[in-house]
């Protein structure tokens, strides 16, 4: 069988599990200064830069069969999954988060080329990593 070679076109959602989706939806809207596109009671979704940012209640989760979230996240512990959301002025974004109730994951580093990454927990304790980097372009 022959592949499609542009089979996977890169991020498109990440999904973070949360224990009371009503205070998730509020703390995402003021994180990303807008409401939901999508709010169905079971499932919240936030358009960012043509992205998605879902939000699932742990309770839903559970009875889904998908390992709830603990207090501290898997990529908090050092294992799992950490996503890195695009920023243009990293500190000024770190500092937001940690503003609106965000702890400290990871610092800010400067990983060469101009690159930094960082990273939060948020109050769900799902980690939010954050990255400023000017070579990147979305490609289709």
């Amino acid at each position: 069988m022959k592949y499609n070679l542009k089979m996977f076109r890169g991020l498109r959602t990440v999904i973070y599990l949360v224990p009371d989706l009503g205070a998730a939806r509020d703390w995402y809207a003021k994180v990303l200064d807008k409401p939901p596109y999508f709010d169905n009671g079971d499932y919240v979704g936030f358009s960012a830069g043509g992205y998605e940012l879902g939000l699932f209640p742990e309770q839903s989760a559970a009875a889904s069969g998908i390992p709830a979230a603990r207090e501290e996240s898997a990529a908090a512990k050092g294992h799992g999954v950490l996503a890195y959301w695009g920023v243009d002025d990293i500190e000024q974004a770190h500092e937001r988060l940690l503003t609106l109730g965000a702890r400290p994951l990871e610092k800010i580093s400067d990983v060469g080329g101009g690159i930094k990454i960082g990273a939060v927990l948020d109050p769900f304790g799902n980690a939010f990593g954050i990255i400023q980097n000017p070579r990147f372009k979305v490609e289709d």
